[in-house]
């Protein structure tokens, strides 16, 4: 059995997943908010009970989808780039291995939107001929130097093919 990839993505993707988590689950409330104001001006008779068991599901969904959901992402992130291949694992319910043949690799990139700026980390893109996979919220040092590295190997794979 092949063993699981080693390397970690930045602890600092913990306050940028909560961010963007964040984000989100405001313009749900958001769109809850909308909802109610819209049963009450449409003279809707929703009984209070509803009203309070909606809050406690979006209360107890926050927590969940902000605090604890970034930490159980985070722990189980992994990656490995190897001669011949990248390995990608992540996923807290259904965990996905990803190998992707250096042999494949088209292009890799870097990205870097205005949160992962501010905590100093980019995104590795690697694109094949079927997808793009990420390894997100690497240091920008750690990302750059990754994309060049994938980029010699992916090289010296086509020249052996």
């Amino acid at each position: 059995m092949r063993p699981f990839p080693q390397r970690s993505l930045s602890e600092k993707a913990l306050p940028v997943w909560r961010i963007v988590s964040s984000l989100e689950a405001i313009i749900v409330l958001l769109i809850l908010i909308a909802l109610a104001w819209f049963s009450t001006t449409t003279q809707w008779e929703i009984p209070t009970w509803i009203y309070v068991a909606v809050a406690f599901v979006y209360f107890v969904g926050f927590i969940v989808y902000v605090v604890i959901w970034p930490k159980l992402q985070w722990k189980k992130w992994r990656y490995e780039v190897l001669q011949h291949e990248t390995e990608l694992m992540f996923g807290v319910i259904i965990v996905r291995r990803i190998l992707i043949p250096m042999a494949r690799v088209q292009h890799v990139d870097t990205k870097q939107g205005p949160i992962l700026r501010r905590y100093g980390l980019a995104s590795v893109t690697i694109s094949t001929a079927a997808t793009v996979h990420e390894i997100p919220a690497l240091t920008h040092e750690k990302a750059d130097e990754l994309r060049d590295y994938i980029s010699q190997l992916a090289r010296e794979a086509d020249q052996n093919e």
